[in-house]
């Protein structure tokens, strides 16, 4: 290693053991990291990024994990290399934390329960750096108010249960960066953010990287928003290297064909299609060039809205406001509240997709949860398909579960971990009464396993055993086991990278087409909802900020929040042909 040379792994290989078979989760990975370089490791869920940067902390469970071979050389701040994977675990805790800062994937499983968000901040920094709790307190208000946490001290005393997916991405963030490591591994650190706020917390990466001369090795399954922060990109797919180089030239000259498809796969910016590339249709050998995938035309769009809009709404929400606790008095009753949802009207129409986008702790997720009874609303009216539903008793309700149905945010602990993905997907069909018989069941499980672009081998395999797009996979076959009328996908494909995301989106589509679902769509995502949309909600603490047709709002926003939202897009510089 050179001086300059901060990270350098050579012929890393990873195996996983799954009862009689094994698994090569990465084979002969092999690359370097100079000091104060930021590098992108994308590709495909399960293409071993996670993997990889588990490796170099050491953190692969073991016996079901096993590093077979390689070597990982590190220079720490001291200026002293060493060899990871010769050291015993007391003394890599001394670079977990401070020498390596790490961003995981899903917040949720990451933070500790029953321990506040504040403690676990502090914790840290007072394990590594050795200081006072009044310093350590002090300083994790500063890191909550650099991540744009709101309400600082009052984050500072909450749970992990009691904030917003986004808000729990910023508290691990603040863990991560707090002693200030010599390398931060970030495993996709804005997958449950919004653009601003993930605009703001990139930002806050490239100084900190500028200023302690921090390397930053970043994972990332958006291609947009890695080409606009990485030097150089790893490309990786099924556990192998495949392309590799400066950001510029691999973006705007991939020479591997799955790099190609990868940069295809993204919603594009300038235009609506009926369907977007898959990375199939680059990679399938015999398979004749696919032509360019057709663009909706404005007159197309017309017709197909004068349809959707002829029929009444099949759900109506009226003034429906939804507050939590935000303070208890002495003896335990709630004396002040937070409205999360404030006064909130609009209709869904029968065969449209209706977006909702906002910064995180808008209101979206409660929303949605409102609108299912999973959370009950202060007041308002909730009606679905001319029936009354806001105040139903869960008895009820069971009646009509089979036509509501959701795709959860956060996949780990939407699925029993002690549920096989196969059981998980049959359950609701033993629960409505649909399919006679286990075989029957469990071919239609299967069926849908295929459908989200999992296979007949994953029936058997139990949640810890994917990864974290594979979860999401589950839960969105789980969901459409039951044939639902309505679903809300809430933030439903943020935890997948853009080629299984394309097949989802693509997915969703077709059984909208074929079945008539109708969708209550949200996400952080604007170019996502866009592709998805027929019209868009803008939120903002907890109200309706904007609400009209999606591409209109896209092309001639009213509002300035709304403009700085759509201002705060990354956008690939192909997406611009």
């Amino acid at each position: 290693m050179d001086q300059q040379t901060i990270l350098e792994v050579g012929a890393l290989t990873v195996v996983f053991h799954h009862e009689h078979e094994i698994t090569t989760a990465i084979e002969d990975v092999s690359f370097s990291l100079e000091r104060g370089e930021t590098l992108g490791i994308v590709g495909e869920s399960g293409s071993g990024k996670s993997v990889t940067a588990l490796s170099l902390l050491r953190l692969i469970p073991y016996p079901e994990g096993e590093i077979k071979k390689g070597n990982i050389f590190f220079r720490d701040t001291h200026g002293s290399v060493s060899s990871l994977l010769s050291l015993t675990e007391k003394q890599m805790q001394r670079f977990r934390g401070k020498e390596f800062g790490m961003i995981f994937q899903e917040p949720m499983t990451s933070l500790n329960p029953v321990l506040t968000c504040g403690f676990q901040v502090t914790e840290t920094m007072r394990w590594h750096l050795k200081i006072s709790r009044k310093e350590a307190k002090l300083r994790t208000l500063d890191w909550f108010n650099e991540v744009r946490l709101p309400r600082p001290k009052a984050i500072f005393e909450s749970y992990p249960h009691q904030l917003s997916g986004g808000q729990k991405q910023r508290v691990m963030i603040a863990i991560a960066m707090s002693c200030n490591p010599n390398l931060l591994i970030a495993d996709e650190p804005t997958t449950a953010l919004d653009v601003t706020v993930q605009k703001t917390i990139l930002d806050l990466m490239k100084e900190l990287q500028t200023k302690h001369g921090m390397s930053i090795l970043f994972i990332t399954h958006d291609l947009a928003l890695v080409s606009d922060f990485a030097d150089r990109i790893l490309v990786m797919y099924k556990g192998k290297v495949v392309e590799e180089g400066k950001t510029v030239t691999l973006f705007r000259s991939p020479s591997h064909p799955y790099t190609s498809g990868l940069l295809k796969c993204r919603p594009p910016a300038n235009k609506r299609l009926k369907r977007l590339p898959t990375i199939t249709e680059f990679l399938e050998p015999g398979i004749p060039p696919i032509p360019v995938p057709e663009a909706e035309t404005t007159e197309e769009r017309k017709n197909r809205h004068k349809i959707i809009y002829s029929h009444p709404p099949i759900l109506q929400v009226k003034d429906l406001e939804t507050e939590f606790p935000s303070h208890y008095s002495f003896f335990g009753k709630p004396d002040a509240f937070v409205k999360a949802v404030n006064y909130v009207s609009f209709d869904v129409y029968p065969g449209e997709t209706l977006g909702i986008v906002g910064e995180s702790g808008s209101g979206k997720t409660t929303l949605g949860r409102s609108i299912l009874q999973l959370i009950r609303a202060r007041s308002g009216k909730i009606i679905f398909d001319g029936r009354e539903i806001q105040g139903l008793s869960q008895k009820k309700l069971k009646s009509i579960r089979r036509d509501l149905q959701i795709i959860f945010q956060d996949p780990y602990s939407s699925l029993n971990p002690r549920l096989t993905a196969g059981a998980t997907i049959m359950e609701p069909m033993f629960m409505q009464a649909q399919y006679t018989g286990w075989d029957v069941r469990k071919r239609r499980a299967i069926e849908l396993l295929e459908m989200v672009g999992l296979g007949r081998e994953h029936f058997s395999r139990y949640p810890h055993e994917f990864s974290g797009g594979q979860r999401q996979r589950v839960c969105i076959a789980r969901t459409l086991a039951v044939q639902p009328r309505l679903i809300i996908c809430d933030e439903s494909v943020s935890a997948l990278d853009v080629s299984i995301q394309a097949q989802i989106l693509n997915l969703l589509n077709k059984l909208k087409n074929e079945f008539n679902f109708t969708y209550v769509f949200i996400s952080h995502d604007l170019s996502v909802v866009r592709f998805m949309s027929d019209r868009l909600i803008v939120m903002r603490n907890g109200r309706i900020e904007e609400i009209g047709d999606t591409d209109k709002i896209y092309s001639f926003p009213e509002k300035e929040y709304t403009k700085s939202l759509l201002g705060a897009l990354p956008v690939l510089d192909s997406q611009q042909e």
